[in-house]
């Protein structure tokens, strides 16, 4: 098999030494025609976001705290109506090359145990890609504000109800201890009246500081980008060494293939008869 594959080999030198010229012309085009590639193609850039999703710390127990799933966020990503939000926030037509681009190289991962949706796209430049990126986050979190709203006034009135229930019965407390005569039985109800009326302060604030413990940012916190974005520094498509190596690989393929159907086709004719 050795000896087959190595008389194969040399046959196979001779017929591209034989018709070197369609070799080299041949491989020549092929080469030329991947410069050309890389030259005129458009160049294109990525840009990585990580978003991370807000979420509402006063959520019941059991519930997600996030202000929406991230099934949902990688759904409402992908839909063409948030794809046209983000591309007229900066400007770019919704049927333009760009935009084409922005759908077709959006990638997104989930990353539920770190509160993050990674996201990439790709712009004809690094400021277009950079901007998408940032764009997008934004549409989002608009969104997100949205949705959101009911919950954070909801919270916002629980707390001014619990702050009025507060005061009032710090007022009464007050008014009880003001009101007492020092008589042996009214003093006793009155202790009384004020212990009850303590238990209900030590109740509210409890709740009151629980309330706002979870409105602190560590809880409560509204859809943004976790990190910068991250644009490549070299172009991503067309990749320049890739791209060579495909030509080189390509073009050695033809030459040889073109050198054998020459020599075939030389062949064929001196067997002819005349």
């Amino acid at each position: 098999m050795a000896n087959d594959d190595e008389i194969y080999l040399i046959d196979m030198w001779r017929i591209v030494v034989r018709e070197w010229r369609w070799f080299i012309g041949v491989g020549l085009i092929v080469v030329a025609l991947t410069i050309a590639y890389l030259h005129h193609a458009r160049s294109q850039w990525e840009a990585t976001a990580w978003i991370q999703i807000g979420q509402v710390g006063t959520a019941p127990a059991g519930q997600d705290p996030h202000v929406e799933a991230f099934s949902r966020t990688v759904e409402r990503l992908e839909t063409r109506a948030f794809q046209d939000d983000v591309l007229k926030s900066v400007g770019v037509p919704v049927d333009a090359p760009e935009a084409s681009l922005f759908r077709g190289s959006m990638k997104i991962e989930q990353l539920p145990y770190a509160n993050i949706v990674k996201l990439r796209v790709r712009g004809y430049s690094a400021e277009d890609a950079e901007q998408l990126a940032k764009a997008t986050a934004t549409v989002l979190h608009a969104a997100h504000a949205q949705i959101a709203a009911a919950p954070m006034g909801f919270i916002r009135d629980r707390l001014a109800a619990v702050d009025a229930l507060l005061k009032d019965a710090q007022e009464r407390r007050n008014r009880l201890l003001a009101g007492n005569s020092g008589r042996g039985d009214q003093t006793a109800l009155t202790d009384l009246a004020v212990a009850t009326s303590d238990q209900d302060i030590r109740s509210l604030e409890q709740m009151r500081a629980d309330l706002a413990l979870r409105q602190l940012p560590n809880y409560t916190y509204e859809t943004s980008l976790a990190w910068p974005v991250y644009v490549d520094k070299d172009r991503v498509f067309p990749n320049t060494v890739l791209t060579l190596g495909i030509g080189l690989l390509a073009a050695a393929f033809l030459a040889s293939l073109a050198a054998v159907a020459r020599h075939a086709l030389r062949s064929h004719r001196l067997r002819s008869p005349a």
